[in-house]
């Protein structure tokens, strides 16, 4: 068997800082072990599998991102990253409005929203029922296609209401080194950016059937860790903007701006540096203000991120059952599986499987100096949550967090799967 490398047989500790980067410091460490306020997690919890994420963290990434950008620029959360409902709770008084990807999540943002927040729903195939609770409650709808347009205006219509819609484009590049590329080529997301002007120049049209044009929402990436890739992104996205408004003197009231801004998973990867992407938001908020100058009012621009501000928060523990060798190869086998954190499994996106960062929470000073391959209790052989992992000897009993579990992980999970029930989740 391989020896471990240098990186893969760390301390618990040198993983939470190498992945974690600043966020590390919200997860204390008491005598080896990891804790929230002084108290060992496996101390304070009794119950496994569990998520359980820190307002603490939630707060430094926050303000982290509000430190990195201009004060005219606002920040949203994507609901779809984590929904449970007392982070929305935290959330809601750190950021400026809510980004919503179904009724459900609409009805989630309206139960938290504060006095000044707006929301917005985006996705393909938004049914009749979104379409007419964003009308009736002044939620934006991020149209998708030219169909979905003509289908807000019968809404409208058929409401004697007006929709706040916003045009989601499907720009002519991609945000590269994207873990999901959400723009460039055929996408089922936004209206192709050529098809833009043409729509821009009927605004008339579609203010007579009931659509108020508030402006565009622009996404070309997500989950990308290279800051002049980023840059690079969101000048593009201005240079459209300018072409747009010279061709059809159309200025946005309001734009939503995806940025991409990814978290490190894997090892090798490092921490984004919010101070390397500060002079690109502020390149973006002097183009954003002289379109605005030019067009005659101020633009309202706001970011859209989710996994960048709640990833690092979040753990996911699950207990070791069970060790046994098979063949030469060394199992723990857990309580936790891929129906809790599907992406452990390499079943959420990922074209290869790849180790997630993972610690012993009770053994941290320890050194990961024992290669074992980690799965749950499905029967199949899908349920994978390390392969050749290093980790110190565990035995029976110990705990194990996988962190940057805060975003896309127990509502992106089967949690059915096989009749298993959900994973408990806790906000401390």
């Amino acid at each position: 068997m391989a020896k471990p490398s240098k990186i893969d047989a760390a301390t618990g500790s040198e993983v939470l800082t190498r992945t974690l980067g600043p966020l590390a410091e919200c997860w204390g460490q008491e005598n080896g072990q990891l804790s929230i306020d002084c108290q060992p997690l496996s101390a304070r919890l009794v119950q496994t599998p569990a998520y359980v994420y820190s307002r603490r963290c939630l707060d430094m990434a926050t303000a982290a991102l509000r430190n990195a950008l201009p004060a005219s620029i606002g920040i949203h959360y994507a609901i779809k990253a984590n929904p449970f409902p007392p982070l929305l709770r935290h959330m809601a008084e750190r950021v400026d409005g809510f980004d919503c990807a179904s009724l459900a999540e609409m009805k989630l943002a309206a139960n938290v929203a504060q006095t000044g927040h707006k929301l917005s729903i985006a996705g393909p195939a938004k049914s009749r029922a979104e379409h007419r609770y964003a009308i009736e409650t002044g939620v934006t709808i991020n149209a998708e296609s030219i169909g979905e347009l003509e289908r807000i205006m019968i809404e409208a219509c058929a409401m004697g209401r007006t929709a706040r819609v916003a045009l989601r484009v499907n720009p002519p590049f991609t945000l590269k080194g994207s873990g999901m590329h959400m723009g460039g080529g055929a996408r089922p997301f936004g209206i192709d950016s050529e098809a833009i002007p043409a729509l821009l120049e009927q605004r008339q049209r579609l203010a007579a059937g009931g659509i108020d044009l508030v402006g565009l929402h622009l996404f070309a990436g997500s989950q990308n860790l290279d800051a002049q890739a980023i840059a690079a992104t969101l000048a593009a996205w201005t240079d459209l903007l300018r072409d747009w408004q010279q061709a059809t003197g159309y200025t946005p009231k309001e734009l939503i701006i995806g940025p991409g801004l990814g978290v490190a998973y894997h090892p090798g990867e490092q921490p984004l540096e919010l101070d390397a992407l500060a002079p690109a938001f502020a390149r973006l908020d002097d183009e954003l203000a002289t379109l605005g100058q030019a067009g005659g009012i101020t633009i309202d621009a706001r970011l859209e991120l989710g996994r960048f501000l709640v990833a690092g928060a979040g753990v996911y523990l699950t207990r070791v059952v069970d060790r046994k060798v098979s063949r030469g190869t060394t199992y723990l086998l857990c309580d936790g599986g891929m129906h809790h954190h599907l992406a452990l499994s390499g079943n959420l996106g990922a074209i290869l499987r790849r180790n997630w960062p993972l610690v012993a929470i009770d053994h941290l000073d320890s050194e990961a100096n024992e290669r074992v391959d980690l799965a749950g209790p499905l029967c199949t052989p899908l349920d994978v949550l390390g392969k050749n992992q290093s980790l110190p000897p565990l035995a029976p009993g110990d705990w194990l967090a996988v962190l940057q579990s805060g975003a896309y992980s127990a509502s992106a999970s089967p949690a059915g799967f096989l009749s298993r029930g959900p994973a408990i989740e806790f906000l401390i």
